[in-house]
């Protein structure tokens, strides 16, 4: 489905029961940096005997249109809420990695009467020197390359070496290799500009939202340390590290995510 929000078009899913046969309750997921919806195929087979599910491609992915960056997280956060308001959601379990996290971070403080609970993955509160550093030469490449030179790249910071040789990982690596491609470069470097300027570090000590901060043990740009120092910093979050599994966690390995995540969603009902 798709809807101009914003001044741009979003496509978005929705799974689940329908309205009027249950009183399930809303998770929207939000999805990672050159990904897009079908990132989260795993989660909604998962949960969606017992959720109203709600995904989205991110501005300037997958089949969302872009507009010229900077973006911020304010921007990508009235996004997220301007499509709750057109599907009729007062309130939502958010569950976003990377980018998606970083959005679900911002909506917690800045918009937490939309938020049951957040599960911020393999996300970070604030943006170091050499984590700035990084984007810089990415969004260059991008530039002056285009999507396909950050394609390879970004597999091997993404996903674990024995992931990556294992044969049965092809068709998985493949269908990220061609989410990446198909994202705009206005998406990429409008994002970039929002990773290279986010620092939520204030917010968190009040948030009072069931949280869970989740992320892979091998992760290279959101390292555990990150998880661990934000659920320290949230009162009553959990922290769960994905092992073995690098930045996108929920593909790599679904079993541990999914286990956490469903009890994350237990324990905030």
């Amino acid at each position: 489905m798709n809807i101009e929000l914003n001044g741009i078009n979003f496509r978005y899913e929705i799974d689940g029961p329908a309205d009027g046969e249950s009183d399930a309750p809303w998770i929207m997921f939000s999805n990672s940096l050159t990904t897009d919806v079908a990132m989260w195929d795993g989660e909604v087979a998962q949960f969606k005997d017992r959720y109203r599910i709600l995904r989205y491609d991110t501005r300037g992915h997958g089949q969302s249109g872009s507009s010229s960056g900077p973006y911020s997280f304010a921007m990508l956060a009235e996004d997220a809420v301007a499509l709750m308001d057109h599907v009729g959601i007062g309130k939502a379990h958010f569950v976003g990695l990377s980018l998606g996290g970083m959005t679900g971070l911002y909506m917690a403080i800045h918009h937490a009467e939309r938020l049951l609970s957040l599960a911020s993955c393999d996300a970070r509160a604030w943006s170091p020197p050499d984590y700035i550093d990084a984007w810089v030469g990415r969004m260059a490449v991008a530039r002056e390359k285009g999507m396909e030179a950050l394609v390879e790249p970004t597999i091997e910071r993404w996903f674990t070496a024995p992931f990556r040789a294992d044969p049965a990982s092809a068709p998985v690596l493949d269908a990220v290799r061609e989410m990446i491609r198909e994202t705009a470069v206005d998406g990429y470097n409008g994002c970039a500009e929002a990773l290279r300027a986010h620092d939520e570090r204030a917010g968190l000590a009040g948030i009072s939202m069931p949280c869970l901060f989740m992320t892979g043990s091998e992760d290279t740009s959101t390292p555990p340390e990150c998880a661990q120092e934000m659920a320290a910093a949230v009162p009553g979050a959990e922290c769960v590290i994905v092992t073995p599994a690098s930045h996108i966690s929920n593909i790599e390995n679904p079993d541990v995510y999914d286990a956490a995540l469903f009890a994350h969603l237990e324990r905030a009902a």
